[in-house]
């Protein structure tokens, strides 16, 4: 973890155990606040179950400082304003600290409630603005796409000028996307030609894909949730696309490839954490929570379950849950722009 971001985040816990009545009780009260249904309910789940495979680890190994974590879990139904309002339901139960939303359009909503409590909150969002708004309080355990877009850029053909389409999942996020997108690939050879708006829970995707081929660009750029990228790249198969299809994580997650079935093969996503990575502590989360669920997690199952282990490691370096440090604000807001190191690579499907 680095060093600054810890800093920031223990001072957070400490702030939060100071500030609240509820953590004079036996247990560290957490809520899950995620996508249970709606188009973000494989990303919820894999990042709610990410985060109960964690709880149930720490809580065997004696909790945090000799307490138990308790969890509940509230759906969102990928509903920014349903995000908020559970947010502010989970600040009024004196919860020590937040987990979700995973949309980024929703927690760019909630957060502002736990901010104004001074609860911790951790998402796996992967927006930039998320982490540029001087939050102190909201902590991402994930790259966000100002990394992913230089280094997809990174992987196409070297001296040679790219035009690619633009989808996004939610039209009201196209202009906020697509400006850091642009000046995430100024100094490349990667130019974005023309930009396609989805909605959320689109099905037909045949009038997007049309566009698409009379943009006359060399590829696709696909950015939505597990579902709709699946009826995307099904929609560009049966219209004969033979240009790259390049995304993000999602775009080759396990859940898109079971969708897709074969309209899958031959997309390129930027992965920047995934459970194939030939990592040790990697390796054995994903034997573990394959083992508790019954199915390989994606990468939001690392995000959840990361996110406990952090909150535990500033807990426990903040020395106790009933500080009555006000230290606040004036320590900067850098620590939590940081974002926690992960694998990242280009990966093919």
């Amino acid at each position: 973890m680095n060093k600054r971001f810890a800093i920031k985040l223990i001072a957070a816990c400490a702030i939060a155990a100071g500030s609240t009545a509820g953590f004079a009780q036996d247990v560290i009260k957490i809520a899950n606040i995620v996508e249970l249904s709606g188009g973000g309910a494989s990303a919820g789940t894999n990042f709610k179950n990410g985060v109960e495979l964690a709880v149930k680890e720490v809580n065997a190994t004696g909790g945090i400082l000799g307490k138990k974590i308790q969890t509940t879990t509230a759906d969102t139904q990928s509903n920014p304003g349903v995000a908020k309002g559970l947010t502010q339901k989970a600040i009024d139960n004196d919860v020590f600290a937040i987990f979700g939303p995973v949309f980024s359009g929703s927690i760019m909503v909630s957060m502002a409630e736990s901010r104004r409590a001074e609860v911790p909150n951790f998402t796996g969002g992967e927006a930039a603005a998320i982490t540029e708004q001087g939050n102190p309080y909201v902590f991402r355990t994930s790259f966000t796409q100002a990394t992913a877009m230089p280094k997809v850029a990174l992987h196409q053909r070297p001296g040679q000028a790219q035009k690619y389409c633009h989808h996004l999942c939610e039209q009201r996020l196209r202009q906020r996307r697509s400006g850091r997108d642009q000046k995430a690939l100024a100094n490349s050879t990667t130019k974005v030609l023309s930009e396609i708006s989805t909605e959320p829970g689109q099905v037909d995707f045949s009038a997007s894909v049309l566009r698409a081929k009379q943009s006359n660009a060399d590829g696709v750029f696909v950015y939505s949730n597990e579902e709709e990228s699946a009826r995307l790249l099904r929609e560009l198969r049966k219209q004969g696309w033979s240009k790259p299809i390049i995304g993000e994580t999602t775009l080759t997650g396990q859940k898109v490839i079971e969708l897709a079935g074969e309209a899958a093969n031959g997309a390129i996503a930027h992965v920047g954490l995934t459970v194939d990575a030939p990592v040790p502590a990697i390796r054995a989360f994903k034997a573990k929570f394959e083992k508790e669920y019954k199915y390989v997690s994606d990468h939001n199952g690392m995000k959840g379950y990361s996110g406990i282990y952090m909150l535990k490691a500033a807990i426990e370096k903040a020395g106790k849950l009933d500080l009555q440090s006000r230290g606040r604000g004036h320590e900067g807001l850098e620590g939590q722009r940081r974002q926690i190191p992960r694998c990242a690579d280009v990966h093919r499907v």
